[in-house]
């Protein structure tokens, strides 16, 4: 093995580790069953996002499945009503009915804790 194959000797043990999202516990797989684009559904989703680009910011993957093309997923997670979001990572599994239109029921669902919110002036 020549210089230039050798691996760098300098870095961290990290540092040749790929990143796992099982190994991360800030890390959420979220599931989202809809039914195509019924106002629910819709509803669902953007909650959905905002939820998580307000209090997981980037440390997230949402797979949204319609059932209306692909009922038989349905199964998988025990969907029995629509739209039903799944948490799949971190364990264990959690599952919330409805439109995600109420953030803290949504918070305390997914064990996610809301931003801690403090007088405006706290940093002055």
């Amino acid at each position: 093995m020549t210089e230039d194959e050798s691996p760098p000797k300098d870095l961290p043990p990290e540092a040749d580790q790929i990143s796992d999202p099982d190994s991360d516990p800030g890390y959420f797989q979220l599931r989202l069953y809809v039914a195509g684009q019924t106002v629910k559904s819709l509803a669902a989703m953007a909650n959905l996002k905002r939820i998580c680009e307000d209090h997981l910011a980037g440390h997230y993957e949402i797979i949204v499945i319609d059932l209306l093309k692909n009922p038989k997923l349905a199964s998988g997670d025990q969907i029995l009503a629509i739209p039903t979001l799944v948490r799949r990572l971190p364990a264990p599994l959690k599952r919330i009915i409805g439109d995600l239109s109420n953030t803290e029921r949504v918070l305390v669902g997914l064990d996610i804790r809301a931003k801690d919110v403090g007088p405006k002036d706290k940093d002055l």
